[in-house]
Protein backbone atom coordinates (compact mmCIF):
# COMPACT_ATOMS: atom_id res chain seq x y z
CA UNK A 1 0.00 0.00 0.00
CA UNK A 2 1.62 3.34 -1.15
CA UNK A 3 2.43 5.78 1.98
CA UNK A 4 0.91 9.33 1.31
CA UNK A 5 3.93 10.36 3.53
CA UNK A 6 6.82 9.78 0.79
CA UNK A 7 5.80 11.29 -2.59
CA UNK A 8 8.66 11.64 -4.84
CA UNK A 9 10.21 15.47 -5.44
CA UNK A 10 9.02 16.66 -8.67
CA UNK A 11 12.15 17.29 -11.21
CA UNK A 12 12.47 21.12 -11.99
CA UNK A 13 13.62 21.88 -15.61
CA UNK A 14 14.09 25.44 -16.04
CA UNK A 15 14.45 25.32 -19.87
CA UNK A 16 10.88 23.50 -19.63
CA UNK A 17 8.50 26.72 -18.80
CA UNK A 18 9.62 28.83 -21.38
CA UNK A 19 7.33 28.38 -24.34
CA UNK A 20 9.29 30.91 -26.69
CA UNK A 21 10.04 27.87 -29.24
CA UNK A 22 6.89 26.12 -29.19
CA UNK A 23 4.74 29.47 -29.86
CA UNK A 24 7.00 30.22 -32.82
CA UNK A 25 6.16 26.36 -33.73
CA UNK A 26 2.49 26.63 -33.45
CA UNK A 27 2.36 29.88 -35.46
CA UNK A 28 4.01 27.76 -38.47
CA UNK A 29 1.85 24.59 -37.79
CA UNK A 30 -1.32 26.67 -37.97
CA UNK A 31 -0.52 28.84 -40.96
CA UNK A 32 0.69 26.01 -42.88
CA UNK A 33 -2.11 23.74 -41.88
CA UNK A 34 -4.55 26.50 -43.45
CA UNK A 35 -2.49 26.29 -46.64
CA UNK A 36 -1.82 30.04 -46.10
CA UNK A 37 1.37 31.72 -47.64
CA UNK A 38 3.13 34.43 -44.91
CA UNK A 39 0.97 37.37 -46.93
CA UNK A 40 -2.00 35.21 -46.47
CA UNK A 41 -1.40 35.24 -42.59
CA UNK A 42 -0.62 39.14 -42.75
CA UNK A 43 -3.78 40.20 -44.49
CA UNK A 44 -5.63 38.23 -42.46
CA UNK A 45 -4.27 39.40 -39.24
CA UNK A 46 -2.47 42.68 -39.60
CA UNK A 47 1.01 41.86 -38.83
CA UNK A 48 3.81 42.40 -41.52
CA UNK A 49 5.12 39.48 -43.56
CA UNK A 50 8.26 40.22 -41.94
CA UNK A 51 7.13 40.18 -38.71
CA UNK A 52 5.58 36.84 -39.06
CA UNK A 53 8.60 35.17 -40.62
CA UNK A 54 11.02 36.62 -37.70
CA UNK A 55 8.67 34.80 -35.33
CA UNK A 56 8.15 31.83 -36.93
CA UNK A 57 11.96 31.26 -37.25
CA UNK A 58 12.55 32.67 -33.51
CA UNK A 59 14.18 35.94 -34.40
CA UNK A 60 11.34 37.45 -32.59
CA UNK A 61 9.16 36.97 -29.35
CA UNK A 62 5.75 38.46 -30.09
CA UNK A 63 3.79 40.85 -28.50
CA UNK A 64 0.60 40.33 -26.93
CA UNK A 65 -0.93 42.13 -29.16
CA UNK A 66 0.40 40.31 -32.11
CA UNK A 67 -0.41 37.33 -30.33
CA UNK A 68 -4.10 38.09 -30.02
CA UNK A 69 -3.95 39.44 -34.04
CA UNK A 70 -2.68 36.15 -35.10
CA UNK A 71 -4.68 33.97 -33.08
CA UNK A 72 -7.91 35.76 -34.61
CA UNK A 73 -6.78 34.81 -37.82
CA UNK A 74 -6.43 31.42 -37.33
CA UNK A 75 -10.03 31.36 -35.64
CA UNK A 76 -8.78 30.67 -32.07
CA UNK A 77 -8.67 32.32 -29.06
CA UNK A 78 -5.39 33.54 -27.74
CA UNK A 79 -5.35 30.79 -24.82
CA UNK A 80 -5.81 28.28 -27.09
CA UNK A 81 -3.13 29.35 -29.70
CA UNK A 82 -0.66 29.06 -26.55
CA UNK A 83 -2.11 25.87 -25.10
CA UNK A 84 -1.73 23.78 -28.32
CA UNK A 85 1.87 25.04 -28.38
CA UNK A 86 2.26 24.11 -24.57
CA UNK A 87 0.28 21.12 -24.38
CA UNK A 88 1.64 18.04 -22.74
CA UNK A 89 -1.39 15.85 -21.84
CA UNK A 90 -0.25 16.01 -18.04
CA UNK A 91 -3.14 16.03 -15.01
CA UNK A 92 -1.17 17.93 -12.57
CA UNK A 93 0.73 21.55 -13.26
CA UNK A 94 3.59 22.36 -10.63
CA UNK A 95 4.20 25.55 -10.32
CA UNK A 96 8.18 25.36 -11.10
CA UNK A 97 6.94 23.93 -14.56
CA UNK A 98 4.45 26.11 -15.33
CA UNK A 99 4.95 28.21 -18.91
CA UNK A 100 6.03 31.77 -18.02
CA UNK A 101 5.84 34.57 -21.04
CA UNK A 102 6.87 37.97 -20.88
CA UNK A 103 5.87 40.36 -23.22
CA UNK A 104 9.24 41.31 -24.77
CA UNK A 105 7.07 45.17 -25.37
CA UNK A 106 5.25 45.88 -21.81
CA UNK A 107 7.06 43.37 -19.74
CA UNK A 108 4.02 41.70 -18.63
CA UNK A 109 3.51 38.18 -17.57
CA UNK A 110 1.37 35.18 -18.23
CA UNK A 111 2.03 31.95 -16.55
CA UNK A 112 -0.70 28.87 -17.56
CA UNK A 113 -1.60 27.82 -14.01
CA UNK A 114 -4.14 24.57 -15.43
CA UNK A 115 -2.27 21.31 -16.57
CA UNK A 116 -1.42 21.21 -20.29
CA UNK A 117 -3.89 18.82 -21.64
CA UNK A 118 -6.25 20.63 -23.96
CA UNK A 119 -9.11 20.74 -21.14
CA UNK A 120 -12.08 22.74 -21.81
CA UNK A 121 -10.89 24.70 -18.47
CA UNK A 122 -8.28 27.09 -18.52
CA UNK A 123 -6.86 28.70 -15.72
CA UNK A 124 -4.02 31.68 -16.03
CA UNK A 125 -2.14 34.50 -13.75
CA UNK A 126 -1.34 37.57 -15.60
CA UNK A 127 1.17 40.23 -13.92
CA UNK A 128 0.81 43.84 -15.26
CA UNK A 129 3.46 46.39 -15.02
CA UNK A 130 1.95 49.55 -13.35
CA UNK A 131 0.96 51.81 -16.04
CA UNK A 132 1.11 49.37 -18.62
CA UNK A 133 -2.31 48.99 -21.13
CA UNK A 134 -2.37 45.83 -23.53
CA UNK A 135 -5.36 45.64 -26.21
CA UNK A 136 -6.57 43.16 -27.75
CA UNK A 137 -9.14 43.14 -30.72
CA UNK A 138 -12.93 41.30 -30.73
CA UNK A 139 -11.40 37.93 -32.48
CA UNK A 140 -9.48 37.01 -29.73
CA UNK A 141 -12.56 36.59 -27.36
CA UNK A 142 -15.04 35.30 -30.11
CA UNK A 143 -14.47 31.34 -29.11
CA UNK A 144 -14.10 31.42 -25.32
CA UNK A 145 -15.94 32.60 -22.18
CA UNK A 146 -14.08 34.48 -19.61
CA UNK A 147 -14.12 35.79 -16.01
CA UNK A 148 -11.60 37.97 -14.59
CA UNK A 149 -10.65 37.74 -10.89
CA UNK A 150 -8.50 40.65 -9.59
CA UNK A 151 -5.98 39.07 -6.87
CA UNK A 152 -3.82 42.40 -6.16
CA UNK A 153 -3.61 46.14 -7.05
CA UNK A 154 -6.12 47.51 -9.70
CA UNK A 155 -7.06 46.97 -13.07
CA UNK A 156 -9.01 48.96 -15.28
CA UNK A 157 -10.88 46.76 -17.92
CA UNK A 158 -12.44 48.05 -21.10
CA UNK A 159 -14.43 46.40 -23.19
CA UNK A 160 -15.79 48.13 -25.74
CA UNK A 161 -17.39 51.73 -24.61
CA UNK A 162 -17.76 49.90 -21.02
CA UNK A 163 -14.88 50.39 -18.39
CA UNK A 164 -14.69 48.37 -15.20
CA UNK A 165 -12.38 49.47 -12.04
CA UNK A 166 -11.33 46.40 -10.56
CA UNK A 167 -10.05 45.79 -6.74
CA UNK A 168 -8.53 43.12 -5.47
CA UNK A 169 -11.01 40.01 -4.48
CA UNK A 170 -13.52 41.75 -7.61
CA UNK A 171 -14.28 39.33 -10.53
CA UNK A 172 -16.00 40.04 -13.39
CA UNK A 173 -17.30 37.71 -16.08
CA UNK A 174 -16.71 39.25 -19.76
CA UNK A 175 -19.76 40.19 -22.08
CA UNK A 176 -20.08 39.68 -25.97
CA UNK A 177 -16.91 39.74 -27.92
CA UNK A 178 -15.85 42.81 -28.16
CA UNK A 179 -12.13 45.00 -28.47
CA UNK A 180 -10.87 44.65 -24.74
CA UNK A 181 -7.93 46.75 -23.25
CA UNK A 182 -6.48 45.81 -19.50
CA UNK A 183 -4.65 48.63 -17.89
CA UNK A 184 -2.66 48.97 -14.64
CA UNK A 185 -3.72 52.84 -13.30
CA UNK A 186 -1.27 51.61 -9.96
CA UNK A 187 2.39 52.26 -8.33
CA UNK A 188 3.30 48.05 -8.41
CA UNK A 189 2.36 45.17 -10.31
CA UNK A 190 -1.86 44.20 -10.65
CA UNK A 191 -2.00 40.52 -10.86
CA UNK A 192 -5.18 38.62 -11.68
CA UNK A 193 -6.22 35.43 -12.65
CA UNK A 194 -8.31 34.43 -15.77
CA UNK A 195 -10.69 31.66 -16.02
CA UNK A 196 -11.59 30.25 -19.87
CA UNK A 197 -14.23 27.91 -21.17
CA UNK A 198 -14.47 27.19 -25.02
CA UNK A 199 -17.32 28.18 -26.37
Amino acid sequence: MPNSDFCPTPSVSAASNDPSGAISARVRIERESRNWSLGDLAERSGVSKAMISKIERGEASPTATVLGRLSGAFGLQLSMLLALAEQTGERLSRLADQPLWQDPETGYTRRVVSPRNGGLLELLEVSLPPQVRVSYPSSAFTFQYQQIWVRSGTLEFTEGNLCHRLNAGDCLQLGPPTACTFFNPGSESCVYAIALVRR
